[in-house]
């Protein structure tokens, strides 16, 4: 396992374009210094030791070495040793709709937007929990396995949008079932499935899908997104209209997700402000009963940087030993000689 310690310092490497402007406007100004003097040919035949090319080379090394002393100071390593980690927690999956209709801008700036930021936040406040990601519309997808890595799953809300689906609809049922069978085989409760939907639209019966969640030990929580009296489709070009040429309102269905929640022990929240009220289930998981789960994580990282500055230093060695003349004795050396 290969990781930076301190990538922090990955910001320094902003210096080099400064760098290079601050030796451009160094050179142009030398040689417009030089024309003042005379004509730079004729300049040239004066001083015909004085090599231009070995300045550009000293420079172009020193801000290798830059660079290098910077990735040294980032502290790469590399991880040394897996360790078994156990710990107490509730596997958590979320089924997200990615659907048209969470494009709908009564949540600025739009409903989905607002739910992958809420997301993170939630996923900045699990500790020892697992997470799963589950994406639907007219289907559903496993974006994210069950995992403690919680740095992918906030990668892969950064990568949410409604193009992942490409069979539009509101597929509840498909999102519980698929939620569901996303729990590690070795949890038998404390599972959670969070389901994140404006409700409108199923294409299937989600009541018989939250009875079999009900009988796999998985409590739902919903989330509903919207606002009753609804809001306009963002397409291309304007807003989605009907066959009729009548703008589309995508309104909350708030009945449905009340009803799954209820039929699995849950709750129903509807989403208000930037928490979509995850931070209240969140409360409620805390109360559950936790499950021992085991991880492997690297334990030891070994520091590699010791290698990197003994580059650096070898760079910078060589190039204070370039200097701008050329060397007079090297010159008469022509190893193409014929004898």
């Amino acid at each position: 396992m290969f990781r930076f310690a301190q990538p922090v310092y990955f910001y320094l490497l902003l210096v080099i374009p400064i760098l290079v402007v601050l030796y451009y406007y160094f050179v142009r100004t030398r040689r417009k210094n030089m024309e003042t003097y005379g004509q730079l040919p004729i300049i040239s035949m004066l001083a015909p030791n004085v090599s231009h090319k070995r300045l550009h080379l000293k420079f172009i090394l020193f801000c290798i070495a830059f660079s290098i002393v910077v990735l040294a100071l980032a502290c790469p390593q590399f991880g040394s040793r897996i360790k078994e980690v156990k710990n107490r927690g509730v596997e958590i999956v979320v089924a997200l709709d990615v659907s048209n209709s969470m494009l709908a801008d009564d949540f600025k700036p739009d409903r989905l937007s607002t739910a992958k930021l809420a997301l993170s936040r939630l996923v900045d406040k699990l500790r020892d929990d697992r997470l799963g990601l589950v994406v639907f519309a007219g289907d559903a997808y496993t974006q994210l396995p069950i995992t403690s890595d919680f740095d992918a799953a906030r990668m892969f809300f950064n990568t949410i949008n409604p193009n992942m689906v490409p069979q539009q609809g509101t597929a509840l049922g498909k999102a519980i079932d698929l939620g569901t069978k996303s729990f590690s085989s070795t949890s038998k409760t404390s599972r959670v499935l969070i389901v994140i939907s404006d409700g409108e639209n199923h294409e299937d019966d989600p009541m018989s899908a939250a009875a079999e969640a009900k009988k796999s030990g998985v409590k739902i929580y919903t989330v509903g997104v919207g606002q009753p009296q609804g809001a306009p489709i963002p397409v291309s070009g304007g807003f989605l209209k009907d066959k009729d040429g009548n703008i589309v309102i995508t309104r909350l269905d708030e009945k449905t997700l009340q009803q799954i929640a209820t039929a699995t022990g849950g709750k129903y929240i509807r989403a208000t402000g930037n928490n979509f009220g995850l931070t209240d289930i969140l409360s409620d998981v805390r109360k559950m009963d936790k499950m021992e789960m085991k991880s492997y994580v690297y334990e030891d990282y070994d520091d590699q940087f010791q290698v990197l500055l003994l580059l650096a230093l070898f760079i910078l060695l060589l190039d204070s030993i370039i200097v701008q003349t050329k060397n007079i004795w090297l010159s008469k050396v022509d190893i193409f000689k014929s004898r």
